[in-house]
């Protein structure tokens, strides 16, 4: 994923916007920015790399203002290694936009030829987020021509955003800054991606606003969860402090990406009024059950998970199996994660560098290994040989997720059936592909009904890389053969940092 926070506050925001930015650093390491505004002026840093390393105290002096909006990326679109698709994009026209977005559109190529070549719009990366920003602009200009004062009003922002619903498809969770006027958010007509709305009032009763992809970012800023951003509902905070919502398009309940819960999000965040950490020990409830008809139980000596994402749901399994709960694999903090880490030798190498096995728990047992999913193999097939040449008697897995079978087409880096495990074969060849003596899958339907029973307002959700089931309904196999093409023709360079200031007061100028 990617992680966007805006915010418009009564004092600058350049701290609380790298404060909630480290706490979504979660969602993405490849690059991070922030844009601050002042009046009619943008000040933009970003580059590549984690955002501790991005930012240093010059950046952060040359980002004044009380409004702005941040952004952490892993690519799924574009070129993963260019420093010119880190977001947020800008645009100059009309009056100068901003935008940072989480997730993937689906019809890129359509928007491209009718929105932005038609009418001589200039896309400079292969991002389609900054075709997004573009189709953004057209909307918002065509609101403006018609009308004579040229000023943009509530109304023709609204209305933009409820065009920009009908021309887009995919998933989208969006923060976008409109100089001289305020903080624009919106999330997709389905809800697939997450986008929560905070707030703050300080002693003199002056409150101010953050709307970020996690109510995770929230608690590192002092900022109180208000509600999520509803499916198509767009929202605009002045830069006065005025709050305006409407509902622009798109159903009446959110359809939530299920990966969220099983492995994206942070445990800490409430996503759609659930708590992902109680959505994951429950997760747990549900495999065990599946672990009990299909596992000799009186074989399994210990459960154990694979750090982090697993602990929840391993815990609440070997309490209901009556087992011990053992951490033998110790992960090493200063290694990134392997799942969003491009090429399958880099995460393969990086397993053992990530896992540190403690022989000691391992001799001699036969071991139930709880991960919170399965994607391409390289990792759990590592583990495995790991455990097992540490003494394990038997290796068994199990997954909090159902098999993933199919690409996953709004925002997750799982783009070609080949490189899934699960693709045409059975838990029995993945078990033997894995070399674990056994392997259960959570049932998508439990999977399902962990989330609902924890909000009976959600009544469907994205299962596209379970099922194969896409909710924007545009997806088809000439999509998907597209999808892998253009992955395996991607270029993989290393840039630098851009530093720029935006605006009538065009300082670039970096203190030593």
């Amino acid at each position: 994923m990617c992680g966007v926070l805006g915010m418009v506050a009564s004092q600058p925001v350049n701290q609380s916007l790298y404060d909630g930015l480290q706490m979504l650093q979660h969602r993405g390491q490849d690059a991070a920015g922030i844009v601050t505004v002042e009046g009619s002026v943008f000040h933009m840093h970003k580059g590549k790399g984690m955002v501790r390393d991005v930012f240093r105290t010059r950046n952060m002096r040359n980002l004044p203002g009380h409004a702005g909006i941040a952004h952490v990326r892993y690519p799924t679109a574009g070129d993963a290694a260019s420093t010119a698709e880190a977001q947020p994009f800008y645009v100059s026209s009309p009056f100068g936009i901003v935008l940072a977005h989480n997730g993937n559109l689906t019809n890129t190529t359509e928007l491209y030829e009718n929105v932005c070549n038609k009418h001589l719009r200039h896309i400079n990366t292969r991002s389609d987020s900054e075709i997004l920003l573009n189709v953004l602009a057209h909307e918002l200009r065509r609101e403006v021509t018609d009308n004579d004062s040229f000023l943009l009003t509530i109304d023709n922002i609204f209305n933009a955003v409820s065009q920009l619903h009908k021309r887009v498809r995919g998933a989208y969770g969006v923060v976008a800054m409109i100089a001289g006027y305020g903080l624009l958010a919106f999330r997709d007509p389905f809800g697939i991606r997450p986008l929560v709305l905070g707030s703050q009032t300080d002693e003199n009763g002056h409150k101010s606003y953050a709307v970020a992809s996690e109510s995770v970012a929230f608690n590192g800023i002092a900022y109180d969860i208000e509600r999520d951003i509803a499916p198509g509902e767009a929202v605009f905070i002045g830069l006065d402090g005025q709050f305006f919502s409407r509902k622009c398009g798109g159903n009446d309940q959110p359809s939530p990406c299920l990966f969220e819960y099983v492995y994206f999000a942070r445990p800490d965040s409430v996503i759609d009024n659930v708590s992902v950490y109680q959505s994951r020990l429950n997760m747990g409830i549900t495999l065990a059950e599946k672990v009990k008809r299909e596992l000799p139980i009186d074989d399994i000596d210990v459960v154990m998970p694979i750090p982090d994402t697993s602990r929840p749901s391993a815990m609440e399994l070997a309490h209901h199996l009556g087992k011990p709960y053992r951490e033998g694999l110790i992960k090493n903090r200063y290694i990134g994660r392997t799942f969003i880490m491009p090429g399958q030798a880099t995460r393969k190498k990086s397993v053992r560098q990530k896992l540190s096995p403690m022989e000691t728990e391992f001799k001699g047992k036969s071991v139930l290994l709880v991960d919170d999913s399965i994607v391409r193999g390289t990792t759990s097939r590592e583990i495995v040989e790991m455990v097992r040449a540490s003494g394990a008697r038997k290796v068994y897995f199990a997954s909090a997720a159902p098999e993933v079978r199919f690409p996953n087409v709004y925002g997750i880096d799982m783009p070609t059936r080949e490189e899934l495990i699960a693709n045409n074969r059975t838990t029995e060849e993945i078990a033997q592909e894995i070399g674990a003596d056994g392997c259960v899958f959570q049932e998508l339907s439990e999977l399902e009904q962990v989330i609902k029973d924890l909000n009976p307002n959600i009544t469907a959700f994205d299962t596209s890389c379970f099922s194969g089931i896409y909710l924007t309904g545009d997806i088809d196999e000439a999509y998907l053969q597209k999808l892998s093409d253009d992955k395996a023709s991607l270029h993989k360079v290393t840039t630098g940092q851009i530093h720029t200031s935006i605006g009538i007061d065009n300082n670039s100028e970096e203190d030593d």
